[in-house]
């Protein structure tokens, strides 16, 4: 039988904790109508027995504290609410703990923000990670070792695992099930819960906000400028010429203070406002390309597709408020 640990830090997200444990206990339940052994214990662990989550609004009665229990096979990091830095705090005495079971053999995941309790164990250095597209600049300012891949839903590495933002950690709970279980018996799962198996990306959900949180003066008014203009054609040459900067230089700092390079952060920008036209607006996808600044069909919805993970018309079909009413 595999232990599963998931552990009630303080603060978590309380559908981040039960979630996970509801899903693998009907495993069990599946397998017992099926005439067959139960497959997972699921245990609560936690720094007390009694924790605060969601602000406090609810507490959760833990089985086990972290002192007790010398070995498991999977540990879930549920998601954390509020300042990620203050959460990193109230629960840094988790840290060893899970470093403690990784090196032991254990496996690791994180679901959405828990991935800043998992960075912060120094494991995935090096490595890719994935958390809430919202999170992504905090994520990056905090743990600049980690690759941060927030366009994934899943990451899986060296037995490390980490999925995208909100309910998206039941696409990990599923990948856990099929991988520990079987295929038949993670489709079942999908269906009982009804949840996506298929999904991969969380790109279609992104929201693209800048990073500005950092000090280059030049590089946030060539920000500015992009989003002030992206309906021009903008190049890399006018921003380094209009900024009295060399390319090079321009280039290298831009991609340091905002972790995309000048050309991915027009295209980002041009691709949002080309997202909020299509769910608004009743233009046609030709008119939506002119009005952000392309000329190539081709050329935009290759663009547009590997930033969203959708075709325009797909995304329209998804997303527009003309549909739904």
């Amino acid at each position: 039988m595999k232990h599963i640990t998931i552990l009630v830090p303080r603060g978590a997200v309380l559908g981040s904790i039960e979630g996970p444990r509801l899903v693998f206990t009907e495993v069990n339940a599946l397998l017992q109508r099926m005439g067959k052994l139960p497959l997972f214990q699921v245990q609560l662990v936690g720094l007390a027995h009694e924790t605060p989550v969601c602000g406090g609004m609810y507490n959760v009665y833990t089985e086990l504290l972290t002192e007790h229990l010398d070995r498991t096979d999977l540990v879930i990091i549920p998601a954390v609410d509020g300042n990620p830095a203050d959460a990193l705090q109230a629960n840094q005495d988790f840290i060893p703990w899970i470093v403690r079971q990784y090196k032991q053999g254990a496996e690791v995941a994180s679901l959405c923000l828990g991935a800043f309790l998992l960075a912060s164990t120094g494991l995935i250095a090096g490595r890719k990670c994935t958390t809430h597209w919202a999170a992504a600049n905090d994520f990056r300012r905090m743990f600049p070792e980690v690759e941060l891949v927030e366009n994934k839903l899943i990451t899986d590495e060296h037995g490390i695992y980490s999925s995208g933002g909100a309910f998206s950690y039941l696409n990990l709970v599923l990948y856990l099930i099929e991988k520990y279980a079987g295929r038949d018996m993670a489709v079942l799962c999908a269906k009982v819960f009804q949840i996506d198996i298929e999904r991969v990306s969380q790109s279609a959900f992104v929201i693209f906000n800048g990073q500005k949180e950092h000090s280059d003066e030049p590089v946030k008014r060539a920000q500015t400028y992009i989003e002030d203009n992206y309906q021009e054609k903008i190049t890399v040459d006018q921003l380094a010429d209009m900024l009295a900067l060399s390319r090079r230089n321009l280039e290298r700092r831009f991609k340091k203070a905002t972790a995309n390079s000048v050309v991915e952060y027009i295209q980002r920008v041009k691709v949002e406002a080309a997202k909020n036209s299509l769910e608004s607006s009743r233009e046609n996808v030709n008119e939506v390309m002119y009005n952000v600044g392309y000329t190539d069909p081709k050329a935009f919805r290759d663009t547009f597709k590997r930033i969203t993970g959708l075709s325009p018309k797909q995304y329209r079909d998804k997303y527009s408020r003309e549909r739904v009413a």
